[in-house]
C-alpha cells in the first residue's frame, strides 16, 4: 500500500455529544467495601466524553473541529470548555446549563480493562432540535454523534436529524458506545441514515443481536449485515487494530501499533477520530483510512485519560511511513 499524502483543505468535523470530565484512577484499583481503604497509584483529572474525546482527537489532527454539547455552570464545566480548546476545538455550540452539573465519570483502569462510573449531569440533556439548529447553515463537512445510549432525547430524534443533514450535504457517523441497560433499542430506525458505524467488536455483537441477527454468525459476517441496512462498518478491534466491512462482505483491515500501554481509556474515540480525519482530509483508499484510525487510536494509549496522548498530525505520519 502507498501512503497517501493528504491534500491541504480538509473537511470540517462537527462532532455532537458528551462532553464532561473523567477521573482516572489506575493501580489497585477493584473496589473493596466494609470501610477499606486503598491506595492507588495515580488519579488524573482529564476530559472526559466519548463525543469531546473524539472532537479532540480529530482536532489535533489538523481538520477544523466543531464540538455540539452541554456543560453545566461549574468547576467541572469550566474545566471541560478550557481542556478542549486547548485541544483546538471550537466550542462555540457547547450550550451551559445553570440547571444541571457537568458531568463526571470515575474510571477505575487497569492496562487490559476499565470499569467506569457515570454521573450524566448535562449529558442527556442535548437535543435533536439544538443539533440541526447549529448544522443549518454551516458548510456541510463530516458529523459524528457519539454515546448514543447517554442522550435519549437526542436518540429519539436521531433518524430525522440525520436525514436532513444528508439532504444537505453532510456525511454522517455514529459510534453508540455501550449501552448501559443493555437494550441496544432504537438503532433500526438510525442506520439508513448512516454513512459510517463505528463500534467495538462487543457493541456490533449487541447491536446486531438486537437487531435480530443469528448470534453463531461471526463478527465480519454480522458486520455486513449491518452494511446491508446503510453504513459501512469499521470495527475496533483492541490490539489486533481494527477492520472495516462494506454490504458486499469485503474486509479491509489494518493492524494497530505495538505500543507500551499506560492507559486504554478514549482509545475507540481516537481511532474514530483517526478515520474521521482520513476522510476529511480525502484519504480514498479504506486500508489507508482504517490504518489512520488503527494509529491514532493506538497512540492514544501511551498517556493517561482520552487526550492526554492524542495523535498529532506530525506523530501520525511518522508511524504510516513507517
Amino acid at each position: 500500500m502507498t501512503h497517501q499524502t493528504a491534500g491541504p483543505a480538509p473537511r470540517p468535523v462537527v462532532v455532537a455529544g458528551d462532553a464532561n470530565v473523567d477521573l482516572v484512577l489506575r493501580g489497585d484499583v477493584v473496589p473493596r467495601f466494609g470501610q477499606a481503604e486503598q491506595l492507588a497509584d495515580s488519579g488524573d483529572l482529564v476530559l472526559g466524553g466519548s463525543a469531546s474525546i473524539a472532537a479532540s482527537g480529530v482536532a489535533r489532527l489538523g481538520v477544523p473541529t466543531s464540538l455540539v454539547a452541554r456543560v453545566g455552570a461549574d468547576t467541572f464545566g469550566t474545566f471541560t470548555l478550557d481542556a478542549l480548546r486547548a485541544c483546538g476545538v471550537d466550542v462555540g455550540a457547547v450550550e451551559t446549563s445553570s440547571d444541571e452539573p457537568t458531568g463526571l465519570s470515575v474510571i477505575l483502569s487497569t492496562p487490559g480493562d476499565r470499569a467506569i462510573l457515570t454521573v450524566p449531569g448535562t449529558i442527556p440533556t442535548l437535543t435533536g432540535e439544538r443539533l440541526t439548529q447549529v448544522l443549518d447553515g454551516r458548510w456541510p463537512g463530516l458529523l459524528h454523534v457519539a454515546s448514543y445510549f447517554l442522550q435519549p432525547g437526542l436518540a429519539a430524534a436521531l433518524p430525522g436529524v440525520l436525514a436532513r443533514a444528508r439532504e444537505q450535504g453532510w456525511t454522517t457517523s455514529v459510534d453508540t458506545n455501550w449501552d448501559p441497560a443493555e437494550k441496544w433499542a432504537g438503532l433500526a430506525d438510525v442506520l439508513g441514515h448512516l454513512d459510517l458505524l463505528l463500534p467495538n467488536r462487543n457493541e456490533l455483537r449487541a447491536i446486531a443481536g438486537a437487531l435480530g441477527e443469528p448470534a453463531d454468525l461471526d463478527d465480519v459476517e454480522l458486520a455486513t449485515r449491518l452494511a446491508r441496512r446503510g453504513p459501512r462498518v469499521v470495527v475496533k478491534d483492541g490490539a489486533d487494530g481494527g477492520w472495516s466491512v462494506g454490504p458486499d462482505g469485503a474486509v479491509v483491515r489494518a493492524p494497530g501499533v505495538a505500543v507500551d500501554v499506560v492507559d486504554t481509556t478514549g482509545a475507540g474515540d481516537s481511532f474514530d477520530a483517526g478515520y474521521l480525519a482520513a476522510l476529511a482530509y480525502g484519504v480514498g483508499d479504506e486500508q489507508e483510512r482504517v490504518r489512520w484510525a488503527t494509529v491514532a487510536g493506538s497512540l492514544s494509549t501511551l498517556g493517561s485519560g482520552g487526550t492526554g496522548r492524542q495523535a498529532t498530525r506530525a506523530d501520525l505520519e511518522r508511524e504510516l511511513t513507517r
